[in-house]
C-alpha cells in the first residue's frame, strides 16, 4: 500500500475519533443531571455518544465516498471486478468491533454492578448499600465526569406503593402520604416500593434512576438529591390503559424549605 494511502487513512481516522470525542463531551442531550448518581451514568452515555458518533459518520463517509468513487461510468454494462475477498480489511472490520463491544460490556458492567443491578432484590441492605456506594467514591472515568464524596446526615425513609395507575409517598418518620415525593438536598433517601397489582416501574430521567415495581417483591432505591426543583416521576412499564397518564412528581427542597413542608404537611399542624 502506497505511503500516501497509508497517511490518507491514518489522518482520516484520527479526524474522525477527535469528532466522535468532541460531539461526546459537548453535545449534551440529556436532562438536567439532579442526583448524585447522574454523573456515573452520564459518563457511560459520553463514551456510548461518541462511539456512536465515529461509527456512524465513519460508515456514511465511506458510503458517500464509494458511491462517488465506484460508481459505474456511463455506458458501461460490464460486470464488476471478481473480488473474492481481502483477509487483512477482514480482520480489521472483526477486530475493531470485537474490541469496542469488549470495552463498552465491561465498563457498562462495571457501572450495572456497581449501582446494585447484581444485587439480589430480596437483599435490601445489600441493594442500599450498592446504591449509595458510588456516592462516596470519586470516578474520574472516561468522558471527564466525576463524583463528589457521599453527603453526610441520616438516611431518609419513604414508602413508596405503586398501583394502578398512580404512586403514593407516606413518610413512616413523619406519618405523612403524598402524591408527591418530597425530598431534600444533600439527603440520602430510601424508597422501599412495592405494587399492589401489576409491574410498574419508578423512573425520574433526571436522576438517571429507573426500577421496576413487582407485585409481592419489595424493592428498596436510594439516591441523593442534588438540585432543587421539580422533576416528573414516569411509569416506565406498560401496566395498563392508563399507563401514560401513571405521573407524578419529584419535588426537591432545600433543607429548611423541606423542613417547612414537613412542619406544613404533619398530621399535627393540620389539626391545629
Amino acid at each position: 500500500m502506497p505511503i500516501r494511502t497509508v497517511l490518507t487513512i491514518i489522518a482520516a481516522t484520527t479526524a474522525l475519533v477527535l469528532t466522535g470525542l468532541w460531539v461526546g463531551n459537548n453535545v449534551n442531550i440529556l436532562p438536567l443531571d439532579a442526583s448524585s448518581n447522574a454523573p456515573t451514568y452520564d459518563a457511560l452515555f459520553k463514551v456510548l455518544f461518541s462511539i456512536g458518533t465515529v461509527l456512524f459518520l465513519g460508515i456514511v463517509i465511506l458510503l458517500v465516498y464509494s458511491l462517488f468513487r465506484f460508481r459505474r461510468p456511463s455506458g458501461d454494462l460490464s460486470d464488476g471486478l471478481a473480488i473474492e475477498g481481502n483477509l487483512p480489511l477482514e480482520i480489521v472490520w472483526t477486530a475493531i468491533p470485537a474490541i469496542v463491544v469488549l470495552f463498552v460490556g465491561i465498563y457498562s458492567y462495571d457501572i450495572y454492578e456497581r449501582m446494585g443491578g447484581m444485587v439480589n432484590l430480596n437483599d435490601h441492605s445489600a441493594m442500599a448499600h450498592a446504591a449509595m456506594e458510588p456516592q462516596a467514591r470519586v470516578w474520574g472515568g472516561i468522558g471527564g465526569a466525576g463524583m463528589d464524596a457521599a453527603p453526610t446526615g441520616a438516611v431518609l425513609p419513604v414508602e413508596v406503593t405503586a398501583m394502578q395507575f398512580a404512586f403514593i409517598f407516606h413518610y413512616p418518620d413523619a406519618n405523612i402520604t403524598s402524591g408527591e415525593l418530597h425530598v431534600p438536598t444533600g439527603q440520602p433517601v430510601e424508597l422501599h416500593m412495592e405494587a399492589r397489582d401489576v409491574i410498574h416501574a419508578f423512573w425520574v430521567p433526571q436522576f438517571r434512576l429507573k426500577q421496576d415495581v413487582i407485585p409481592g417483591q419489595p424493592t428498596v432505591l436510594s439516591f441523593t438529591a442534588t438540585k432543587a426543583g421539580s422533576y416528573p416521576i414516569v411509569c416506565a412499564e406498560l401496566c395498563g390503559p392508563y399507563h401514560g397518564g401513571m405521573r407524578s412528581t419529584v419535588v426537591v427542597h432545600e433543607p429548611e424549605a423541606y423542613a417547612t413542608w414537613l412542619q406544613q404537611n404533619s398530621p399535627a399542624s393540620t389539626t391545629t
